[in-house]
């Protein structure tokens, strides 16, 4: 296959390799540790039944290749689990059992990542429309006040920590002003109205962070497309300087602004755990915290996994984005 179809089908199947590192990277860094895996799965309440029940669904007996195997024919094909007077099913994609909830670790992320997406969408929404404006703005007023202004407004963006900005804005938004309520998450599915408006803190405190980086991303890269022979040529066939900002220098200087927000993107799903503690979000970083604190292996294993899957997942979509805003890539 040639062209675009086979670009993208090259991209596909590396992201589908890239995802087998990661399994085989997880799997060994959390099952292959010294100690009782065992005894470290189950935690330090579980009795020796238990944890020979849990090193029995481990099969830590068998060879490392097996195991890992095992372990991956239950993300493909699901596995069976032994809850001691009977056998539970859990179907693909199976990331295991939680030994604390004893819930499968697939409905525990399948709860909370709504949650997480609702976050991370809008902010990204956000994030874009005000980093990448702000970037071309103060690109485009190079040398004057404006500029000036914006680069300082960029700067202070990215000097304050994330947790500092969602204090103030609920202080002033929900306590002097009274303009929104205090953020307390609402399921789309109930209350469209109400889940958005109890969004709009979260969304503004990620996005006004994120928007720093992209603002000055954007101005970089606008400058230099702006100086390449291109835009000189336009600007001497008499192009108006609105149209060679917005429609030429601009997706010239796209490719870094999709490296950044693919990248910010998969790491914010699960790496918002400031915004999801502070607003109370019930998401999958929150979710992870606690995981780890409570040593719940089976679910810190299927939330990092998840967590690698978008991030994975991201960058392959940049790939092809690439590939849009510039047909060159697909012969690269």
């Amino acid at each position: 296959m040639t062209g675009f179809a086979g670009f993208a089908l090259r991209r596909a199947v590396g992201a589908v390799i890239t995802l087998l590192a990661i399994s085989v990277i997880v799997y060994v860094v959390f099952y292959v540790t010294p100690g009782n895996v065992a005894q470290i799965t189950c935690g330090p309440r579980c009795s020796p039944e238990q944890v020979h029940q849990v090193s029995q669904q481990l099969r830590l007996d068998d060879p490392l290749y097996l195991r890992y195997w095992h372990f991956l024919s239950g993300i493909v094909a699901g596995q069976d689990f032994s809850t001691g007077t009977s056998v539970a099913h859990c179907p693909a994609p199976c990331l295991g059992l939680s030994y604390r909830s004893d819930q499968q670790v697939t409905q525990i992320i399948l709860t909370k990542l709504p949650v997480s997406l609702s976050l991370v969408i809008g902010a990204m929404v956000l994030w874009l429309i005000l980093g990448v404006g702000t970037g071309v703005l103060s690109a485009w007023r190079r040398g004057r006040f404006t500029e000036r202004a914006l680069t300082g407004l960029t700067l202070a963006g990215m000097s304050t920590p994330v947790f500092v900005i969602g204090l103030v804005l609920m202080i002033v938004v929900c306590g002097q002003l009274e303009l929104l309520p205090f953020p307390e998450y609402v399921a789309f599915s109930d209350d469209p109205e109400q889940w958005a408006w109890n969004l709009v803190l979260p969304w503004f405190t990620l996005a006004l962070a994120e928007a720093a980086y992209f603002a000055r991303m954007t101005r970089a890269s606008m400058l230099e497309t702006l100086a390449e022979d291109h835009i000189r040529t336009f600007r001497a066939y008499g192009v108006g300087e609105r149209s060679i900002v917005g429609r030429h220098a601009l997706r010239g200087a796209l490719a870094p602004i999709i490296a950044l927000n693919a990248n910010d993107f998969g790491s914010a799903v699960g790496g918002a755990v400031l915004i999801e503690t502070l607003f109370g979000l019930p998401g999958i970083g929150q979710e992870l915290v606690h995981a780890v604190t409570v040593v719940d292996l089976p679910v810190v294993v299927g939330m990092v996994l998840v967590i690698g899957f978008f991030v994975v997942l991201a960058n392959a979509v940049a790939d092809v984005l690439y590939a849009v805003a510039d047909r060159r890539v697909v012969l690269a």
